[in-house]
């Protein structure tokens, strides 16, 4: 990186920190603290809660997973607008209505104190190893194709959004989401537009797409029928619909977005806002991703994208043997490179017969250079078993840092730290949030000022900062970032939506029926997880994660009502005689 680079990078860090450390400081109440005083206009809202979901794994993973995969997972967001509507119809109101602080105080309404704690359990659970993931995510990668600390990374990273955090609360994490958003779409705009500059002159934006098209990375809708599948049209509107009513209805760290708005109306218009545009930007990080794999069709790329990968196996017993296949991909990279200039070729003649001989061209010389990354995939392993193989993670990055110029790097280096950043505020906020009004507050014994809990806010803020800093020290890799984060969460939410909609919908279910009924289904979504979808390869699964949300949420439903009948049935007296 050079001086402007880093400049850029650190100049646009810490203007986002010192601006909402600025702009919220002296936070007097936990009204101010937790709902930002409610007086949160909708754009803010929209913006906040499109930039807690978009965190660094969503510009780090999702250009890698369509560089390999294609636009497909854009289909895991199709549910999110049916969602949305849901919310604003249904979520939104209630809460405003009760005057709750946090999701789960509602359910103590309508149940029980077991019932509100067991819940909060289940989110601090998931939202606790969700951020330290987003804070580990941009540190493994950036340590490994920088050369940087790892073990430093997580603590700045952390240390930067604990203290705007834990200084202006909910206020803080909305006014300096709106910054991070600019600065994160700015990047993305910045890199597409390079890409296109950088083709040949030759080559239309038209002409790219059909590249594209040629090598199956747009392939958007899939109705296949079969559940494992991940990413299908019905997995999306299904169990994505399932995952994206937990996580905007019952997810703290977005529940609390919404809460900090001035009425029900302009909560209602921020979700409708983050519902019209949610879409729009993944398809378009996506679409950057797709066009990261036409640059490469014409510009040299590396065999796996992962430096600390290929350093590992340069080192190893297998040297030469790898060698010998970055030779080969070498040799493949002028194929590739002929072949799709003869299919663009044979679309300017509008010759079908060219067009289609071309497309077998392309697709069999993509298909060979594919074959030798997974061959160089499993040298590495044999190399050393603990260095990532799997390098989708590492594609964004690597592009970034080798091609794009100086201060464009410093730029989208700050972008993936800023989504980071905007993540974790967000999450750190609601796990201080639940762990003070939830669990701190509802259970302990005696009455205590407005300071007081406002300090117990600040302080279990800062706790699970340090915690969530701790859980990005010890991670690991999975097959893809994004993937990871939506597993763990639809591991709980299926559990924890079923408990809201008992709450909302099923008015003669009561609280022990419902706590028993939770504490089942999680064992068998555990166990669902660890039997079918755990013990194999991405692709191979016996049951695609999406769906753990809809068999999570019926579940509950089914036992706790069963649970109920029962109860009653036994609770009524005998008929005499």
């Amino acid at each position: 990186m050079e001086l402007l680079d880093w400049i850029v990078l650190v100049g646009t860090l810490l203007t986002i920190v010192g601006y909402g450390v600025w702009k919220t400081k002296g936070s007097k109440s936990v009204e101010d603290y937790v709902k930002g005083g409610s007086d949160t206009k909708w754009w803010t809202i929209g913006l906040s809660v499109m930039a807690t979901q978009a965190s660094a794994i969503t510009f780090l993973s999702t250009p890698g997973q369509a560089f390999h995969d294609g636009m497909g997972f854009v289909q895991f967001y199709f549910g999110l607008p049916i969602a949305m509507i849901v919310i604003c119809g249904v979520f939104i109101p209630i809460y405003h209505k009760l005057k709750v602080y946090t999701a789960y105080e509602l359910l103590e309404k309508r149940f029980d104190l077991k019932t509100r704690t067991l819940t909060a359990i289940l989110f601090l659970i998931q939202r606790g190893l969700a951020a330290g993931i987003t804070i580990f995510a941009p540190s493994i990668i950036l340590s490994a194709v920088l050369g940087w600390n790892l073990l430093t990374l997580n603590i700045i990273i952390g240390v930067l959004v604990i203290l705007y955090t834990v200084s202006g609360g909910t206020k803080a994490v909305s006014v300096t989401h709106k910054q991070q958003m600019f600065v994160i779409m700015t990047g993305m705009f910045f890199v597409f537009f390079f890409i296109l500059g950088s083709l040949p002159s030759d080559i239309s934006f038209s002409e790219t797409l059909k590249l594209a098209g040629a090598n199956g990375k747009l392939n958007i809708l899939n109705f296949d029928f079969d559940p494992k599948n991940r990413y299908t049209f019905w997995s999306g509107i299904t169990g994505g619909f399932f995952l994206m009513l937990a996580y905007f209805g019952t997810d703290q760290s977005q529940v609390q977005r919404y809460l900090s708005g001035k009425s029900v109306r302009e909560s209602q218009l921020g979700l409708i806002f983050n519902g019209i545009l949610k879409i729009p930007m993944q398809f378009f990080i996506l679409l950057v991703g797709v066009m990261v794999f036409i640059f490469y069709q014409y510009n040299p790329s590396p065999l796996n994208f992962n430096p600390a990968a290929t350093e590992a196996v340069l080192n190893s017993a297998y040297s030469e043997d790898y060698k010998a296949l970055q030779e080969g991909h070498i040799e493949l990279q002028l194929e590739k490179k002929m072949a799709q200039s003869e299919f663009s070729s044979a679309l300017k003649l509008k010759d079908l017969n060219a067009i289609e001989q071309a497309k077998i061209d392309v697709i069999a010389v993509n298909k060979s250079e594919m074959a030798g990354r997974n061959t160089a995939k499993d040298l590495i392993s044999k190399a050393d078993e603990n260095v990532q193989t799997n390098d989708k993670d590492y594609v964004f990055i690597h592009f970034i840092l080798n091609n794009l110029p100086i201060g464009l790097v410093g730029l989208l280096l700050a972008v993936i730290l800023s989504a980071a950043m905007s993540s974790t505020a967000s999450e750190l906020n609601a796990l201080g949030t639940i762990t003070a009004l939830d669990l701190y507050k509802r259970n302990k014994k005696g009455d205590f000022t407005q300071k007081h809990y406002l300090n117990a806010s600040k302080f279990f803020t800062l706790i699970w900062g340090i915690i969530a800093i701790l859980i990005a020290c010890v991670a690991d890799l999975f097959d893809n970032l994004i993937q990871l984060v939506n597993i763990i969460g639809s591991i709980f939410y299926g559990n924890v939506l079923g408990i809201f909609l008992l709450a909302f919908f099923f008015k003669f279910v009561k609280g022990n029926a419902v706590f028993v009924a939770a504490i089942i289904t999680q064992i068998i979504i555990f166990i669902l997880y660890f039997v079918l979808i755990a013990p194999y390869e991405s692709g191979q699964e016996k049951l695609g994660y999406l769906w753990l949300n809809a068999i999570g949420c019926g579940l509950v439903i089914a036992v706790a009502a069963l649970i109920e009948a029962f109860d009653r049935t036994l609770r009524k007296p005998p008929i005499e005689v």
